[in-house]
């Protein structure tokens, strides 16, 4: 989610951090809700620290945080199999040699949809074969569905697990196994095609959401259960299920005259629609962007790293005979290539012209999000009056653990204690520059921030980090992960790619197995970038809860299954993926959230694994993996030479610790300024009034911001956290 993690050590320029955190800011289910936001929230992404990292589609982690991605877009999460634990079967002594029972098809389709993977009966969904023209047909034919089922659950209600809790669990996760497939695969293989689909069917699925969230019946059975004598003798667990529907259902308007509902609900689905529109112009913005460049003299400073990717990419474009060495190189705005530009590029000129296009992402002509935000904005303070709250900020933290005043008071009191920090993070780095003979030392502009805060670290610590990226192999830096599991927590995780269809050839599957051998989950990992089809950022989601009522075999909970997506430099050429400290950093930390989906020993399917977490606190597991990247006998095992096998020097590994608060004042301020605007946006912007919303990110920025923004600056049209999920 987005809670603040510790501040990244931190490299990123402001520059970086703005794009990282516009890159990883993803939308995500609120796990802190239960029916209703399972089948709407956004998956765990990263925040939009200043490394490659993500939009929202799962829990979009702090903005700044290396763990951005896992954070925010569980809304578009993906579901996956129904497979049930089994501690004494001997088919699950080994993933390879898995072979779990075929789940009963769960309702009968006409013959014209028969053939549809979304409806067919699956151990792990069918990624390979889901196309976009199964979309339409298959939604509605799981939707005419559910209907029914909601249709017989409000005629047989009463206030007991068996005839409210199970049933409606089941109703949820029929839905959100499919709608979650569809939505991951927009979010990592978009296609025009997928994207008709989805819009052309959401407002039928959102139809139906209002209705489930707004049911009376179901709403009035848990109002009874908690006013029983028995409220007393229910686990915590399921004290919480029913605490949160009933705050669910309120927060849905089920107590809403028909007339306002109405109106709610014409607000919902419209919400809706523009939070798949901002991201989309997002991403069509971002791949918008090419700049060919035939010079070398004008990208002199690229690392090999990123000159080896741009011709990559330029290969990819059509130019057939580029290479690292004699271009031609293609410029995108990518993560890995704008990070590297804006940290190694010597053409000032180039840096300033990547960094414009990158902070005016879809904000003119038809991907103008500037519309949409006003229009999320003036919807949401609608909703939040229907409601009777003042502002749309206080339905947000209805179900968090903070409220409004006591996070505006906490993000105060880290702004004035970085303020001078970061002010004499700018004075270091106009004296620095000067002492290089930089033209450009006593007027730095945002381009240069990067720049020359990269080239201060290295002079400060003596570190290279592309000269670091040898160390970090993906498969040495994965085995190292693995093996702190072991010893963290006792499992076991082995490679199981084969048994589980993927949505592209790079995509890793996973088994985790308990200490007796026992399969406990599973998990996909997407970890490369993909430009043209893929959504940037990183995040975690859940594919398939750990679940009683699910249970194949009805004695032994159905298993957990979770997805990690990242956008890491991939292998270029003969070499493998080689990668930055950061995006370590990025994989340990979505790695915690998958960590608390799978490791759950809740069988109580609606607070198990990461659902039922408030906001403000799930990125705890998250935050305390990435500290392990910091811990001597860990990075040691991970970071070995991929050629020669070698460990990290230790002098080196003692600079990266001396290195990890550089520039601590400047990130914090960039991660006040994004949490500041946001709660200004949503408690006292008047949609429609005196200020623009650019109006009041300038008037943010003095305050949070050494150099303020550029009057032209549009970031918030691409800032996916609060305008495309969570």
């Amino acid at each position: 989610m987005r809670i603040i993690r510790h501040i990244p050590n931190t490299v990123l320029f402001n520059t970086i951090f703005v794009s990282v955190n516009i890159l990883m800011a993803s939308t995500r289910f609120s796990l802190s809700r239960s029916v209703q936001p399972i089948l709407k929230r956004p998956p765990f992404s990263s925040s939009p620290r200043f490394a490659p990292k993500a939009l929202l589609k799962s829990y979009p982690c702090p903005l700044w945080s290396s763990s951005f991605s896992f954070c925010v877009q569980t809304l578009h999460h993906s579901t996956s199999p129904y497979l049930s634990s089994s501690s004494s079967s001997s088919s699950f002594s080994s993933c390879s040699s898995f072979s779990p029972p075929s789940m009963a098809s769960s309702f009968t389709v006409d013959d014209s949809v028969g053939s549809n993977p979304l409806l067919q009966d699956f151990d792990f969904p069918p990624f390979d074969i889901v196309e976009a023209k199964h979309v339409r047909p298959g939604i509605r034919a799981l939707l005419k569905k559910v209907e029914s089922d909601l249709d017989e659950l409000e005629k047989t209600v009463e206030p007991s697990w068996p005839k409210l809790v199970e049933p409606l669990e089941k109703i949820v996760d029929r839905l959100t196994v499919v709608w979650g497939m569809v939505n991951h695969l927009k979010a990592v293989k978009d296609s025009a095609e997928l994207r008709a689909a989805i819009e052309e069917v959401q407002p039928e699925k959102v139809k139906f959401q209002l209705r489930l969230g707004q049911s009376k019946p179901i709403y009035n059975a848990f109002k009874a259960i908690k006013e029983s004598p028995d409220w007393q003798s229910l686990s915590e667990a399921r004290k919480r299920i029913v605490d949160a529907q009933i705050k669910e259902a309120v927060l849905n308007g089920v107590s809403l005259e028909d007339d306002k509902r109405e109106q709610f609900n014409k607000i919902q689905q419209e919400l809706e629609r523009l939070s798949h529109k901002f991201s989309e112009n997002v991403l069509d913005a971002t791949k918008k962007f090419e700049k060919l460049v035939t010079d070398k003299k004008e990208i002199d400073g690229l690392p090999a790293t990123a000159l080896g990717l741009a011709a990559q990419t330029a290969v990819s474009k059509g130019h057939e005979n580029a290479t690292a060495e004699n271009g031609p190189w293609m410029i995108t705005l990518d993560a890995p290539i704008f990070i590297s530009v804006m940290q190694h590029a010597r053409n000032r000129a180039l840096r300033e012209e990547v960094y414009r296009a990158y902070i005016t992402r879809a904000s003119s002509g038809d991907l103008d999000n500037t519309p949409i935000i006003n229009q999320i904005l003036k919807l949401r303070l609608e909703k939040a009056k229907l409601l009777n709250y003042n502002n749309y900020a206080e339905i947000s933290m209805a179900t968090k653990m903070a409220t409004v005043d006591k996070a505006e008071e906490l993000l105060e009191k880290i702004r004035s204690a970085s303020w001078d920090a970061a002010v004499r993070d700018v004075e270091a780095l106009k004296s620095y520059s000067k002492s290089q003979g930089a033209s450009e030392a006593d007027s730095l502009s945002h381009w240069d921030i990067s720049f020359w805060s990269e080239r201060l670290r290295e002079s400060k610590y003596d570190i290279n980090e592309e000269e670091l990226r040898p160390y970090f192999s993906f498969s040495k830096v994965m085995d190292g992960l693995f093996n702190l599991a072991k010893i963290l927590f006792g499992i076991d995780i082995e490679a199981a790619d084969g048994l589980a269809p993927v949505w592209n050839k790079d995509v890793r599957f996973y088994c985790v197995k308990d200490s007796s051998g026992s399969p406990i989950a599973y998990f996909y990992f997407d970890p490369y970038s993909r430009p043209s089809e893929k959504r940037e950022g990183a995040w975690m989601d859940e594919v398939v809860s750990r679940s009683r009522v699910l249970s194949r075999n009805g004695t032994t909970a159905r298993l957990p299954v979770a997805h990690m997506v990242c956008n890491q430099t991939p292998p270029v050429g003969d070499k493998p993926s080689l990668m930055t400290f950061r995006e370590v950093e990025t994989v340990f930390h979505e790695f915690g959230h998958a960590l608390q989906h799978m490791l759950t020993k809740q069988d109580e399917g609606l607070v198990a694994g990461i659902r039922g977490v408030e906001w403000d606190a799930v990125e705890l597991p998250s935050q305390f993996m990435e500290n392990w990247c910091y811990h001597r006998d860990t990075l040691m095992s991970i970071a070995k030479h991929y050629q020669t096998g070698e460990s990290i020097p230790e002098e080196v590994y003692l600079k990266l610790l001396a290195a990890r608060t550089f520039r601590a004042g400047s990130l914090s301020l960039r991660q006040i300024r994004f949490a500041s605007l946001d709660l200004e946006l949503h408690t006292k912007y008047i949609p429609d009034g005196p200020e623009s919303v650019y109006d009041v990110d300038q008037r943010v920025s003095r305050k949070t911001q050494v150099i303020p923004p550029l009057p032209e600056d549009r970031f918030l049209c691409g800032f996916n956290h609060i305008f495309a999920g969570g």
